[in-house]
């Protein structure tokens, strides 16, 4: 027994003291503050504004203002009124109509119903309070001090709203049939899209992992294609296809693709990857042992089925189904291009903002948008908790077993699958060479002359490539070296459960409702970082900021399966973290850093929602240029476009793999015996 155990464990508790931070803890916990501000200033502070703008009320009051009006010989003989005894007298404006938004104005001539601009009768204006506001042109005046003003001075005058808060803009959101209608048109597609889709990515992915068909590789790349394009393609595939001058318009029996059907179809289209690779995931993680007592036991292959393989991929089955019901719910792109009438959460914020300019009500639909997404996000974060092991060290990787039957059937089905893909790719690189649908079918360039068309031209293109490259080494080191500090830094878990919390969030945060959040944050004067406002550094930051999450959990994933006893030997030999964190932990986690990179590069290419609101005329995107060509009725130099996006993001692909195989060569020696 030692000295200070044997004066008391009180004692011994107490003289216990923690080790001593050397520099190295100082700098790490110093760099993951840095990167939290980051994530607060770029994450949780935007959306703070726009939570804020939503519950911001904005109405006139005619009570804080009065009005004394002359006779013709400029004696003002009459009482002054205010206008809302002016108003309750002649009811010139409805009490409804006082509502209005943070920029509205309301002229005093509509109180006096024989005002004319040439009469001699003069007025007087005061405020009954310091927070009475009018304009006098654009001339700002508050304050109670009485002015008077002629007739022609007297028209330019407009009172301001005033500011408060509360529930009205949700009320009216609410009450208005049009806008409530688009929360049941989007859950619908949502669980309409969601069912399909995860019931089409678990029948292809059960074929690659249960059969032995061939071309196996072939089939997952093709799987994998609708990632690399812009989520609008589809849409334009499609009008191509079932539209109005369409190919195949007789099999809709008279149905348009404007609206749930085109939105569900290319929904399926664009979600299908997303869906089958975690579902692929999910069935490649089965113990053959289950399989053998199933067939020992004489269950049928349908028993087996339902009993062993359903419970072994519902986690992988439930996570693909809140990932697409996302996906689908928060897509702009998509319904913009084809959904006609039909209207969505998403593109409703899109026409209160760009269309009406009411960025109140537009706040309100991202809250409400928010909301499905959020909620999906916490459930299925809540399932996964719930996942256990289901290999154990024991446990017998299943291999299956030839059949001619099933093998052929899985192929023909995988076949029907991989054809609906390409067919969308194809018709879309078709309707980029026709000279002129449908009149001149005729192949030609033509439609890649971008700069003819209203959109961005080449430029766009252009600024898409610099915007990817820029998000994906940005993004990259940002994104790594914040998960290395977050798993090797000791000690300190309330600020690692700030920045993991933190790290997480964007996840449940819609590309669009990020995008308006940025206008109220950054667009504000106030604000000392207004100056990157439409510039392409907000676009990076945006971006960055929007695949944050998928990112952060690739390098944590990847920095987890390095041994936590390389630190401890790195400080006993008096290196500093940073040697370790350059020599050994990158080149280790090089394939994750990798990855994470061609990610970030793919989706800054495609992404349309989280930058419709943020580019100005010099930063407009390949992306945002095919959703302006589209609305200006260039639908085949759209098409164009898009596949100028899908080809970049191909030989992107290639390059990634061409260089992985390079470095990891490298860098992975010591993986091979």
């Amino acid at each position: 027994m030692s000295s200070l155990d044997a004066l008391g464990p009180d004692v011994s508790a107490k003289s216990r003291i923690k080790p001593k931070m050397g520099s190295d803890d100082w700098i790490m916990r110093g760099y993951m503050i840095v990167l939290a501000i980051y994530l607060i200033v770029a994450l949780a502070l935007p959306l703070y504004a726009m939570l804020s703008k939503a519950f911001e009320t904005s109405r006139f009051d005619l009570t804080q203002f009065e009005v004394q009006v002359s006779n013709e010989a400029g004696e003002f003989n009459q009482p002054a009124a205010t206008l809302k005894q002016l108003n309750d007298q002649g009811g010139f404006i409805a009490e409804d109509d006082l509502a209005t938004s943070t920029d509205g104005r309301l002229a005093l001539t509509k109180f006096f119903p024989d005002f004319s601009f040439r009469s001699p009768v003069k007025y007087r204006l005061r405020g009954l309070n310091d927070e009475a506001v009018y304009l006098v042109g654009s001339e700002r005046f508050e304050g109670t001090e009485r002015a008077e003003f002629d007739s022609n001075t007297f028209r330019k005058v407009v009172i301001r709203p005033i500011q408060g808060h509360g529930l009205a803009n949700f009320a009216t959101y609410f009450s208005t049939p049009a806008l409530f209608q688009s929360i049941q048109n989007s859950v619908f597609i949502a669980l309409v899209s969601t069912i399909i889709t995860v019931s089409l990515a678990f029948g292809f992915a059960y074929a690659l992992c249960r059969s032995c068909m061939p071309f196996k590789g072939v089939f997952r790349v093709i799987a994998m294609a609708p990632i690399l394009v812009p989520s609008l393609l589809p849409g334009i595939a499609l009008v191509y296809l079932f539209g109005n001058q369409g190919f195949l318009k007789q099999f809709l029996m008279g149905e348009s693709i404007y609206g749930p059907i085109g939105i569900v179809v290319g929904s399926v289209f664009f979600t299908f990857p997303h869906a089958m690779i975690i579902i692929l995931i999910a069935l490649s993680i089965s113990d053959a042992r289950l399989y053998e007592a199933a067939v020992s036991l004489r269950a049928s292959k349908w028993r087996t089925f339902w009993t062993v393989t359903i419970p072994g991929a519902r986690y992988g089955l439930i996570s693909a189904a809140f990932v697409v019901f996302n996906l689908v719910i928060t897509d702009f792109g998509l319904p913009k291009v084809i959904g006609g009438q039909y209207n969505m959460l998403a593109v409703d914020i899109y026409k209160q903002v760009i269309g009406q300019q009411n960025f109140q009500m537009g706040a309100v639909v991202s809250v409400v948008l928010l909301i499905p997404a959020l909620i999906a996000y916490i459930v299925d974060r809540q399932v996964q908790r719930k996942q256990v092991a289901l290999l154990s060290a024991r446990s017998v990787v299943y291999q299956p077993k030839p059949s001619r039957r099933f093998d052929l059937s899985c192929l023909a089905y995988c076949v029907l699958v991989a054809l609906f893909i390409i067919s969308i790719l194809g018709i879309c690189q078709y309707a980029a060479l026709v000279k002129f649908w449908p009149y001149d079918l005729s192949l030609g360039l033509s439609n890649y002359d971008f700069d003819r068309m209203d959109g961005g031209g080449w430029d766009a293109y252009r600024n898409s490539i610099m915007l990817a490259l820029m998000t994906a080494v940005i993004g990259t080191v940002i994104i790594f070296t914040g998960a290395y500090m977050v798993e090797k830094t000791k000690g300190f878990d309330k600020g690692r459960a700030g920045f993991q919390f933190l790290a997480m969030l964007p996840m449940a945060i819609p590309g669009m409702v990020l995008g308006l959040a940025y206008i109220f944050f950054f667009n504000n004067p106030a604000n000392p970082l207004n100056f990157i406002y439409g510039t392409m550094a907000i676009l990076v930051i945006c971006t960055v900021t929007h695949f944050y999450t998928v990112s952060h959990l690739t390098a944590v994933t990847a920095l987890k399966q390095i041994d936590s006893e390389f630190e401890p030997v790195a400080a006993s030999l008096k290196q500093p973290f940073y040697r370790l964190f350059s020599r050994v932990t990158v080149p280790v986690c090089m394939p994750a850093i990798l990855d994470i990179m061609i990610y970030l590069f793919v989706n800054a290419m495609t992404t349309v929602s989280a930058v419709v609101f943020l580019y100005s005329s010099k930063t407009t995107l390949a992306s945002v240029a095919v959703l302006n060509m589209d609305d200006a009725g260039d639908i085949a130099p759209a098409a164009a476009m898009g596949m100028m996006i899908f080809y970049t993001n191909v030989v992107a692909r290639l390059v990634h793999a061409v260089v992985s195989r390079y470095v990891l060569g490298r860098t992975q020696g010591w993986r091979q015996r």
